[in-house]
């Protein structure tokens, strides 16, 4: 119930690791890491083989990657990629109506609906949206509700499969520091519920973000700064893990 590194020495290093996910079996692990130097950021991949993991890099940094629930695409940004018999395609643009969004994490519930957020550097409220698929095409884009859409620096939703709840980071009023990150449970009207901060396990006074749970359900993963870079080399950013108990424990009676 208390966050640690994620597999010290393997995942979480004194370098810059970020943005980790698993396929649904479990047996790949998707992140992104500083390399050698810290300096540039790589795309690795750490495969379970003959009961053994393997890690091995990809390619440079290609966006922040999220497995789609069925396993069949790896969402990166407004670009995805999809599993072939023969292993992930080349990267594909999602085109309208996200052509023009600059999306730094999308993610997708069970049934389709695109969560993501909308960054922009000359703001500090840009806004979380998302998309519903109907009759086989995207909707255009809408902002989800204020209980979400509060504060600055709203990035990086994780919707649950059966969008009964959202995670996200933000800026808030009342909040531990940098960055936090907040959940909101769906009511059965579909509205949102209230933000609620993971408290103070969880976020700290340093960037605490880009929190997803395991597709087991067992485990929330995020971010966190352990110290900050400088001009030559990146930040010591490490991917944390706690029970994901703590959702439960959160979610109203």
């Amino acid at each position: 119930m208390t966050p640690i590194p994620f597999a010290p020495g393997l995942v979480s290093t004194e370098r810059y690791e970020y943005g980790g996910v698993f396929t649904p079996d479990m047996k790949e692990f998707y992140f992104i890491k500083g390399d050698e130097d810290n300096k540039k950021q790589e795309f690795v991949v750490i495969q379970n083989k003959n009961n053994r993991w393997h890690d091995s890099v990809i390619s440079p940094r290609v966006g922040q990657p999220f497995i789609s629930p069925d396993g069949k695409t790896m969402h990166l940004g407004r670009r995805y990629k999809e599993r072939t018999e023969a292993g992930w395609s080349d990267r594909k643009n999602l085109g309208l109506p996200f052509k023009d969004i600059l999306i730094m994490r999308l993610t997708a519930s069970a049934n389709g609906t695109y969560y993501f957020d909308t960054y922009d550097e000359n703001k500090e409220d840009f806004p979380i949206r998302y998309s519903r698929l109907i009759d086989g095409k995207y909707e255009t884009s809408k902002l989800l509700s204020k209980e979400i859409n509060t504060g600055t620096q709203l990035n990086h939703p994780f919707i649950a499969p059966d969008e009964s709840y959202l995670i996200w980071d933000a800026k808030r009023e009342g909040g531990y520091g940098d960055s936090d990150i907040y959940i909101s449970f769906r009511a059965t009207d579909g509205s949102w519920g209230d933000a609620i901060n993971l408290g103070d396990k969880i976020n700290t006074d340093a960037w605490d973000a880009a929190a997803s749970v395991t597709p087991d359900g067992k485990f929330i993963f995020f971010n966190r700064i352990i110290s900050p870079g400088n001009e030559d080399t990146l930040p010591d950013v490490d991917i944390f893990w706690v029970d994901a108990q703590i959702i439960e424990n959160l979610r109203p009676k």
